[in-house]
């Protein structure tokens, strides 16, 4: 990062106008700044007496004043820093220097390595104003090759010129602004150029040649002393320049303490102490200076004479020159004049011209692609209408559809599990080892990222999840396991996990395998690109656990208590069928279980309609990443899931989940009517045939409970894998693992369209993912 060094005077509205230059200057380039400044005067303090010298006031009110000074000054920096904004800003304090203050600058650049100075013109001025622009050309005749010097006044780039011993200003057009005196030079100089020699002109006659011959000794006698004399008045007219006390005869107001009063007449008496000293000196210099005068004058106005009738005669030939130049000059100036504003019309021609042809392809650009945008919009309005006819022929009957699936698969799955062979099979520690690859870590479930005692594992060619009741610390008794056993084989339900086989040796359960995992996962997740359940599913979900928690509680001869009933229990398959799982497996109860399964329900009621934990108002909590909810159906659902929550002694609380299933059910008719008279989109509906992330089940092997590769169809008319249904027949059976039927012969056919149809699916879903 390069530092620019600011130099800024006394003037605040300057020291803007030269910082806002800078920052213009380098505004596309990374840069810090330093200001660099004046120290207050310590010689001198401000009273509201007016400017008074230091030695004149005790030292307790020059530290005070000097402190209101500092103060002063160093809010005038905080102003410059803040005027920077956020580049880099610092300060860098001039003290008083005994010297010229140029040569306190050149040291500092030389110092500090200085590449870049700003500077304004008036900044020396900020120290004594008889340095002006000499100084500045001083330090720009010295400075150091290495530093870039920029001179500006009222936030403009000037530039010191000179030409012929002449000084003069420039700005960055080239044009000259303002013109300097000349350098001051030596008296002999100046005293040649007002009287020239030309006493070697023929004109000149013997007499007056004798003269300048003569009078040329006291010339050059006398120029010495009259140079001294010329130097001497320079500085003293120098001197008169300087800062004077700023005293101001101020009356002494009545108010004021008479200790200050006192002071007040002992500073003035001394001052008039001064001033008479003072006045004497000046008398007597002033003597001096007036026989030194008049020798001068009377020396000079021996040429004077000479040098007049030149002068007249170079005058009248001047005025003549003058004059033919003026003319040319103003002839010159019209000229340019005109030039310029014909130069000016020109541009401003061409740039309107060079607008208006932008403008004019931009808009042919735009109308060409709004109209070939219409056209298509017009086309897909067309597509859109009869694709809208269509999906309200399609609606009801997938509707119809989709409901008689559901129904059917369930219906499907509880009566494969009671005719397959192996149903509440004893597997043995090895089948159950081998399935889980002896319990790997990437096949235990997770549930929203919390481990689980459940494997996911294959045995027998089909995908179930294998349950550890030995897991952990939680040690299970053997007695305690065969009672669980006992109460899964006679708990059979739709809605809750069902139960396939068990191992005694390592004490674990063979569950049927949820492919979509608990519902807490599709409740919290953020993710794009899985669809999550819309607001008809979940009034169905709620519908189905309630089915489920009822059956639990209904059990002959004891009602069975779920007990830890939430959204990781709640596990749902391929069509988003919702199953309990998790539920206590004794007898124990007490009325306290029951309200504890009902308010459990009502807080999970609230759940699937926020999506997170309930508080607010309805409108306010309502989950709107599934769409837009029937405020009608949210309310009544808001209001089953709040009444679960009563406790028993309360008025409107439930007795039973009876009550409690009576009621979701109207709410689940009054959802289906809404669904059907708004007419759900294809993608809501059918989230489970359309959605990419959702598998449809003929594309599953009824075996394997997995996607087919390489699908055949049997004698029994249903499809399966290859090898799934080869290693089935090979174990002897002869019948269907589907129907449990005889089949006809062991035949199979490539189903080549499933298989199609299979990898069009997968090509779909890579391409959405």
């Amino acid at each position: 990062m390069e530092k620019v060094y600011v130099a800024v005077g006394n003037d605040l509205q300057e020291g803007f106008a030269t910082l806002e230059w800078t920052l213009r200057k380098w505004s596309s380039s990374q840069i810090s700044i330093v200001i660099l400044h004046a120290d207050i005067n310590r010689d001198y303090v401000y009273t509201y007496y007016g400017k008074l010298p230091a030695s004149y006031v005790n030292d307790e009110s020059v530290d005070f004043l000097n402190k209101s000074e500092q103060g002063k000054l160093n809010k005038v920096l905080h102003q410059y820093i803040a005027f920077c904004g956020q580049v880099k800003t610092e300060t860098l304090n001039i003290e008083k220097y005994d010297g010229p203050i140029d040569k306190r600058i050149l040291q500092l650049i030389s110092g500090l390595q200085i590449r870049k100075l700003v500077m304004g013109i008036t900044f020396l001025k900020s120290f004594s104003l008889k340095y002006g622009l000499n100084g500045l050309k001083h330090i720009q005749r010295k400075k150091p090759d290495f530093c870039q010097l920029y001179l500006t006044s009222g936030g403009k780039l000037f530039f010191l010129k000179e030409e012929n011993n002449e000084g003069f200003i420039e700005d960055e057009l080239g044009e000259m602004v303002a013109k300097l005196s000349k350098k001051r030079g030596s008296f002999k100089d100046w005293f040649g150029k007002m009287f020239p020699e030309n006493a070697k002109s023929p004109r000149t006659s013997p007499s007056s040649s004798s003269t300048s011959i003569d009078s040329r000794p006291i010339w050059e006698k006398c120029v010495e002393e009259i140079e001294e004399y010329f130097n001497r008045l320079l500085e003293s007219n120098a001197d008169e320049h300087l800062e004077s006390l700023d005293v101001s005869n101020h009356s002494i107001e009545p108010d004021i303490p008479k200790i200050l009063q006192t002071e007040y007449l002992r500073i003035k008496i001394g001052e008039a102490r001064d001033t008479i000293d003072l006045k004497r000196r000046e008398a007597k210099e002033s003597a001096i200076r007036y026989s030194k005068a008049e020798w001068a004058i009377n020396l000079c106005n021996t040429r004077a004479g000479d040098v007049e009738a030149r002068m007249n005669e170079e005058t009248k030939k001047r005025v003549d020159a003058e004059r033919d130049l003026n003319t040319i000059r103003d002839e010159i100036t019209e000229n340019r004049f005109t030039l310029e504003q014909k130069k000016s019309k020109l541009n401003s021609t061409l740039e309107i011209h060079r607008e208006l042809s932008n403008k004019l392809i931009s808009m042919t650009l735009a109308k060409s692609r709004n109209e070939e945008h219409l056209s298509k919009m017009i086309r897909k309005r067309g597509g859109m209408i009869q694709e809208i006819e269509k999906l309200r022929k399609q609606k009801d009957v997938l509707q119809r559809r989709i409901e008689f699936c559901r129904d059917k698969d369930a219906i499907e799955m509880v009566t494969r599990l009671n005719e397959l062979n192996f149903i509440y099979k004893e597997f043995t520690a090895d089948e159950i080892r081998a399935g889980t690859e002896n319990f790997s870590g990437h096949c235990r479930i997770k549930c929203s990222g919390d481990v689980t005692n459940v494997y996911r594992a294959r045995i027998h060619q089909t995908t179930v999840a294998v349950k550890l009741y030995g897991y952990g610390i939680k040690h299970v008794s053997q007695e305690e396991f065969d009672i669980k056993v006992k109460v899964l084989s006679h708990v059979q339900h739709p809605h809750l996990v069902a139960m396939m086989g068990f191992c005694k040796e390592l004490k674990c359960i063979v569950f049927e395998y949820m492919h979509q995992n608990c519902l807490r996962n599709d409740l919290s997740s953020n993710s794009g690109k899985k669809q999550g359940l819309n607001w008809h599913a979940r009034v169905d979900i709620a519908a189905e656990i309630c089915s489920g928690l009822t059956y639990l509680h209904l059990t002959k001869p004891k009602p069975i208590i779920h007990g830890s009933l939430n959204l990781t229990s709640i596990l749902l398959d391929r069509n988003n069928v919702a199953k309990l799982h998790g539920f206590r497996l004794d007898f124990l109860y007490d009325e306290s279980d029951i309200r504890s399964d009902i308010q459990d329900f009502g807080s999970l009621v609230l759940q699937l309609l926020t999506g997170r934990r309930w508080c607010g108002s309805v409108r306010e909590v309502l989950d709107q990443r599934v769409g837009e909810w029937p405020l009608e159906v949210a309310m009544e659902l808001a209001r089953i899931g709040i009444r679960c929550s009563y406790t028993h002694s309360e008025e409107d609380a439930y007795t039973g989940m009876t009550m409690v299933m009576k009621e979701i059910e109207v709410v689940r008719k009054k959802a289906d009517v809404i669904a059907a008279d708004v007419g759900l989109s294809m993608n809501e509906l059918c989230m489970d045939i359309d959605d990419q992330t959702i598998i449809p089940s003929s594309f599953v092997c009824p075996i394997l409970k997995d996607i087919m590769e390489d699908p055949h169809i049997a004698s029994d008319g249903f499809s399966y894998e290859l090898g799934a249904i080869k290693h089935w027949l090979g174990l002897g059976h002869n019948t269907s693992p589907m129907t449990n039927l005889a089949l006809d012969h062991n035949r199979l056919t490539p189903n080549r369209v499933l298989r199609s149809l299979i990898q069009d699916w997968r090509n779909k879903r890579s391409i959405s993912l």
